[in-house]
């Protein structure tokens, strides 16, 4: 569990006592609705092109193999969602005898703390939200919304920099030309072997190149090079962007169980294909379609739905949370899976709250920032007395030209 790592490093539990909860179907719950399957998968993902039907094929035999096993073990797979994630968290104050406490989420965790400050707020004293996904937010319809947002926020950045506007002064151009090119005709890349790391080949399309970009938030001090990696592969250098990618797969052991079934009843099933790539194409007008038929992060999220089958929750999952109970919520300028504008719509029906931007930085501020740390251990002392200086005074990192 990283964040126990990040927060109790820095001291969060000096003062007062932090559980860390494993949240249902995840790695030291039980059950663990592990899926052994996806992750082979998605280790083999980098030398594929995500666009094609064979990938997809695949993709779908993964999802199937471990639905079916999941099944046929007995686990009732739409018990796994936030409605049921949230109770268990406030049966958790109780049983531990808890009178207040203070609720700290980031990221989906955004998502949970905002439904249990909603359908729970007993005992809740404060709300600590990082990189939103709030309730009201389909995440289904807003992919590819929030990668715009994220890449305006980096093409802008760049030319508000002498050195990376001289560098690259057309880069917003580049790279869609490079996605609409690399739609049509994939780019394999031979990465060659680096200390222990065996050398890999990766295929570049249209969509791995725009995920890529969105993937960089979540890759900590990614986004110096990020100007400089979009350019190279714009001029059929495609090493560092293959670098990316590979860096970019996630670790064996998600809980997958817990994923889908949030994802598919929550978000996928409330909405369909056809509004998520309206709402992608207005957000996007310039990247083609066949890339955009493909959300970020999960790019066949609605058809592997379809196999994972937990139905569909009430619509009332999606309501906000309305409270006045104090809410520090925490957002990078360069997030594009949960950018800056997800923090302002969760803020507009919580009374009590502050949007605190921390400019340069990309998804999980308080796991990147010592400035997101300190301001979150201020407010948790004093809700009505915390200082936000040290993220007013923060710089976009310096672009290698």
């Amino acid at each position: 569990m990283a964040s126990a790592v990040t927060l109790t490093g820095f001291g969060l539990n000096r003062d007062r006592d932090v559980i860390f909860v494993d949240q249902r179907g995840t790695l030291h719950s039980d059950p663990f609705l592990s899926c052994p399957e996806i992750d082979q998968f998605m280790a083999d993902s980098a030398g594929m092109s995500v666009q094609a039907k064979s990938t997809a094929d695949k993709d779908l035999d993964a999802i199937r193999a471990c639905r079916t096993r999941l099944a046929s073990d007995g686990y009732d797979l739409s018990a796994y969602n936030t409605t049921e994630n949230a109770a268990d968290i406030a049966d958790l104050r109780t049983a531990l005898k808890i009178d207040q406490w203070n609720i700290y989420g980031v990221s989906y965790g955004s998502d949970l703390a905002l439904q249990l400050l909603r359908d729970h707020p007993e005992g809740i004293r404060s709300v600590v939200v990082d990189s939103l996904l709030p309730p009201q937010t389909n995440v289904m319809t807003q992919w590819w919304p929030s990668a715009a947002e994220g890449f305006r926020a980096l093409f802008d950045a760049c030319a508000a920099q002498q050195g990376c506007a001289a560098a690259y002064p057309e880069l917003t151009q580049e790279f869609t030309t490079a996605v609409q090119r690399l739609a049509k005709a994939p780019l394999s890349v031979e990465v060659p072997p680096t200390g222990a790391q065996p050398g890999r080949r990766v295929v570049i399309d249209g969509y791995t190149l725009a995920n890529l970009v969105v993937l960089s938030s979540l890759i900590a001090g990614s986004y110096a090079a990020l100007p400089q990696t979009i350019h190279a592969i714009a001029n059929g250098d495609g090493i560092a962007a293959a670098r990316t990618v590979l860096a970019a797969i996630p670790p064996p052991g998600g809980g997958y169980g817990l994923i889908y079934g949030v994802f598919c009843r929550e978000d996928a099933a409330l909405t369909d294909p056809a509004t998520a790539l309206g709402a992608a194409r207005q957000a996007l007008p310039d990247l083609p379609v066949e890339v955009l038929s493909l959300a970020p992060q999960a790019p066949r999220l609605f058809d592997e739905c379809a196999i994972w089958d937990t139905g569909r929750a009430d619509a009332t999952v999606q309501q906000p949370a309305r409270s006045n109970v104090p809410v520090l919520l925490l957002t990078g300028t360069f997030d594009a899976v949960t950018p800056p504008s997800q923090a302002d719509e969760a803020a507009a029906t919580l009374p009590h709250s502050r949007v605190v931007r921390f400019p340069g930085l990309g998804h999980d501020v308080v796991g990147a920032s010592d400035c997101g740390r300190q301001i979150m251990a201020e407010f948790l002392n004093r809700p009505d007395g915390y200082q936000t200086r040290c993220a007013d005074e923060m710089r976009p990192p310096t672009f290698i030209g």
